[in-house]
């Protein structure tokens, strides 16, 4: 039996994705309209929160906060050796005391962030990074393997999430690199579409100039599912972790600050692409 607790828009795709594979899964969601939107699709909805857990449950829930008080509730509930997969992108810190706590009640818990976004959810094709015990992750497998292209055990309790805040500072960065460099071609009258397949056959390529630009941002859909908030949530625990390991971020922490900077430009409820359009239009701090 699988459960997903959080139903916001990679959370609902999971569910889907999950539907389609021929599980029946039991989900739940703070908000009513999701619950039933969950159980038109097809999902069993309990009384509370605590009749819709599993043997294994996903999380995908917006910060440490919410998991935090979703364990205070799930994990009394949940029988011996049930395994938690948190997707959510949360602190490393805040995942390692998860684990303890969720260990202390003979659970397991497997912090375990996603890239693809939702589209990457429904299509079965996202990369998991997950830190937490082999042997967990391995009884889970049968069920990840129908949300996931790539699943790579990265390590020990907060691995996982060590490896979606490098990979979400990286991305964070490309966008603010792209919009400024195509921003440069078409000032010297050279446009974003005719760039980007010179960058994308030569080094300069990334998933921004490979998917971003030309799926979103020219096209002007701006609709990935990702919020330009989210993205801020991530780039400031990124911050938060090079504070605490005193590491220094010369460009990746300028490109970090720029997402601050253009709050008013590109507000939290904004597709997180569309920094980097800002970016290329002109915008400025």
């Amino acid at each position: 039996m699988v459960a997903v607790i959080g139903l916001g828009n990679m959370g609902m795709a999971m569910l889907k994705r999950l539907l389609e594979a021929g599980h029946k899964p039991s989900a739940w969601d703070l908000d009513p309209g999701k619950r039933d939107a969950a159980r038109q699709a097809g999902a069993s909805i309990g009384a509370d929160l605590k009749d819709s857990i599993a043997e294994i449950t996903l999380f995908s829930l917006p910060h440490d906060a919410a998991v935090a008080e979703v364990l205070n509730h799930a994990l009394p509930a949940l029988p011996q050796d049930a395994v938690i997969i948190d997707t959510s992108t949360l602190s490393p810190r805040a995942v390692q005391s998860f684990a303890e706590q969720a260990k202390a009640q003979g659970v397991f818990y497997l912090d375990a962030p996603v890239s693809g976004g939702p589209a990457g959810a429904a299509a079965g094709s996202m990369a998991m990074m997950v830190g937490g015990d082999a042997v967990a992750l391995e009884r889970a497998t049968p069920i990840l393997q129908h949300l996931t292209a790539r699943l790579l055990h990265i390590g020990p309790s907060g691995a996982g999430q060590v490896a979606k805040l490098v990979n979400n500072l990286l991305v964070a960065s490309h966008l603010v690199t792209a919009g400024e460099a195509l921003r440069l071609g078409a000032a010297a009258g050279v446009s974003p579409e005719a760039l980007l397949p010179v960058l994308n056959g030569a080094s300069g390529r990334s998933a921004v100039t490979e998917v971003n630009w030309p799926r979103w941002i020219i096209p002007g859909s701006f609709d990935s599912g990702f919020s330009a908030g989210l993205m801020r949530k991530d780039v400031g625990l990124a911050l938060e972790l090079a504070r605490e390991l005193d590491v220094s971020l010369h460009a990746t922490g300028r490109a970090a600050a720029l997402w601050q900077e253009l709050r008013d430009a590109v507000p939290d409820e904004a597709d997180f692409n569309r920094l980097s359009a800002a970016l290329f239009t002109g915008a400025k701090p």
